[in-house]
């Protein structure tokens, strides 16, 4: 299950970084960008929270730097926008993904426990 789950966050991670740089009509889009750049990074979270289940510190900087860095990247490109608001989200979108993934884990372990 950790590996599977750290192959996740490595697609995932990928994934993100081509909707983050990639010119804005080559991007994915299914809703609205605030919500497609939540729930990505919530995902992103989830997996890098099953994938890595004793490393909280090191993967909640992990989750903060890949959402500061591409967001500071994107002023790079003419036709996108760095804004510290959308990093933000994405930050606390992936801080989301990881408690969901640790709140399922320590279900898991009390059931396994009982």
């Amino acid at each position: 299950m950790i590996s599977i789950s750290r192959f996740v966050a490595l697609l995932l991670f990928a994934a993100i970084t081509f909707a983050t740089l990639s010119p804005i009509d080559m991007r994915p889009h299914f809703a609205d960008a605030n919500v497609e750049r939540a729930l990505a990074y919530v995902l992103f979270g989830l997996a890098l929270a099953f994938g890595f289940p004793n490393r909280l510190a090191q993967i909640m900087v992990a989750t903060a730097l890949v959402a500061g860095v591409l967001e500071l990247l994107q002023i790079v490109d003419p036709g996108r926008h760095a804004r510290l608001s959308d990093a933000v989200l994405k930050a606390l979108a992936g801080f989301i993904g990881i408690a969901i993934g640790r709140a399922i884990m320590a279900v898991s372990r009390r059931k396994t426990i009982s």
